[in-house]
């Protein structure tokens, strides 16, 4: 009963076998993220097999700008986990109470700035974009856009909330929330498309669902009286708290942001292509948010890992935790890059009726599998310095790799490849092959950033930063 009771409550992995601690606080993380994925995904699911190819590229259009913004409020959520793992490992009550309280303040100030921005500036940035008018994919992606911001703060509150659960090792409940709404959107989504027969129907059963889980959240906060204290008065801004999880977490946003704002930029250059190529490029990018949560999972878990020990003074389990990471890691990558590249025409047909949108993604496809175990090698590390305090050099390898070498490296091959014809993965790509650009270019930029983000990892100053956190938390 016991150990049943444990896998519902807060996780301690200062102490016990780092693999098996690993294991058991990411599976339910990565369970959880491939749901988190399900609500946009269902989202394209069904507009691309109820309504078209038109829906589907308006919904594709919309997701770098959803992303931008949101990947600067999840930086702030990855402080925040930060910082309440180290103190839950220091195993300081008030200090957590506190930081769980400022968190939430921050969330508010923070989903209200980013519902305001949103909604008034898609439409323009869709614009800027080159997004198409024909057939309303503009108008589309508007639409769903403007809902959704509307509807943010639902998205934040449980966004943060489960940060900082899993930065007291709880990765369970989060998940078991997150199932439920995910059942509940996907019932919402066939509902009130069949009825409006529009993208906003997707959008507003989306926003329900996640408000849902954010109140999910806030109960489940409230009731772990075992480890925090839980209240209004918690809430008061404290402004080094406040400080500290913002200058934690900028870093992290900016480099999810940098990474959505070269997906802008991409996404320009992609609507140049065409319908044909937009719908391919939503569904691929659909299926690659489920192909890297692996990697976003385990790179999740170290960061709570690391910042645990960092807390408890473990140094002995900080310096040895890539090894375990890296290895059960990937394991699990490369089981599921093999079965990408055996079912990408089903994965395919899964969003689309359209023969020669399946097969232009299938090549796609096979040819970006191994650039998920350069991807492995990213977050592991990556989630280590961050666990530790630094958060700044995966910001830097996020710009070289996606700033300075991906975009520029699209452009160069955009005008090499015009007019040209050619065969991946035993595939003609015929008039598509110009797109061929927008792949490669990724997949080379998944090599670099390994290749950097090891080195980083070897010469960098993130074991300094581990120290200098411990040093700050016996100053406090």
């Amino acid at each position: 009963m016991n150990k049943i009771k444990s896998l519902f409550g807060a996780q301690d992995m200062t102490v016990g076998n780092p693999t098996v601690a690993l294991l058991k606080f990411a599976i339910p993380l990565l369970i959880g993220n491939i749901f988190q994925q399900l609500y946009n995904t269902v989202d394209s699911i069904v507009v691309g097999k109820v309504i078209g190819d038109t829906a589907l590229a308006s919904v594709g259009a919309a997701g770098p700008i959803l992303n931008l913004l949101l990947a600067l409020f999840g930086g702030v959520a990855t402080g925040a986990g930060i910082i309440v793992a180290q103190y839950f490992g220091a195993k300081n009550r008030e200090g957590l109470s506190k930081a769980v309280g400022n968190v939430l303040f921050l969330t508010c100030v923070i989903t209200a700035i980013i519902m305001a921005v949103g909604s008034v500036f898609s439409k323009p940035l869709l614009q800027l974009m080159k997004t198409p008018t024909e057939g309303g994919v503009l108008d589309g992606a508007n639409a769903y856009l403007v809902i959704f911001f509307l509807g943010f703060i639902g998205f934040g509150i449980y966004n943060m909330g489960s940060g900082m659960l899993r930065g007291m090792g709880d990765s369970v409940m989060p998940l078991i929330y997150l199932i439920f709404c995910c059942i509940l959107n996907i019932v919402l989504d066939i509902v009130l498309i069949n009825i409006m027969k529009t993208v906003a129907a997707v959008a507003i059963a989306t926003v329900i669902a996640q408000m849902v889980s954010s109140v999910l959240v806030l109960m489940r906060l409230k009731k772990m009286k075992d480890v925090l204290d839980f209240g209004v008065k918690y809430m008061k801004p404290d402004g080094r708290l406040c400080r500290n999880v913002i200058m934690m977490g900028l870093p992290a946003g900016l480099t999810q942001a940098i990474f959505s704002c070269s997906a802008l930029v991409v996404q320009s250059l992609i609507n140049t292509f065409g319908q044909t190529v937009m719908a391919t490029n939503t569904v691929i990018m659909r299926v690659d948010a489920f192909a890297m949560m692996p990697n976003f999972s385990f790179g999740m878990a170290m960061t709570t890992y690391i910042g645990q020990n960092v807390g408890a003074k473990e140094h002995e389990r900080v310096r040895s935790a890539w090894k375990h990471g890296m290895k059960i890691s990937l394991i699990i990558v490369s089981v599921m890059v093999a079965l990408i590249c055996i079912f990408c025409d089903t994965l395919m047909g899964i969003f689309t009726k359209t023969p020669e949108v399946v097969a232009l993604g299938s090549s796609m496809l096979r040819m970006l599998g191994i650039g998920y175990l350069f991807c492995t090698v990213m977050q592991i590390f990556q989630g280590i310095m961050r666990g530790a305090g630094d958060t700044m050099s995966p910001m830097l390898i996020s710009i070289l790799s996606t700033v300075i070498i991906r975009i520029p490296l699209a452009y160069m091959m955009n005008s090499w490849f015009e007019g040209k014809v050619f065969t991946v993965m035993g595939q003609n790509l015929g008039d598509n092959s110009q797109s061929l650009c927008i792949f490669l270019s990724m997949l080379i930029s998944w090599f670099c950033g390994a290749v950097i983000t090891a080195l980083f990892f070897r010469f960098g100053n993130w074991r300094k930063k581990a120290l200098q956190s411990v040093a700050a938390e016996n100053d406090n």
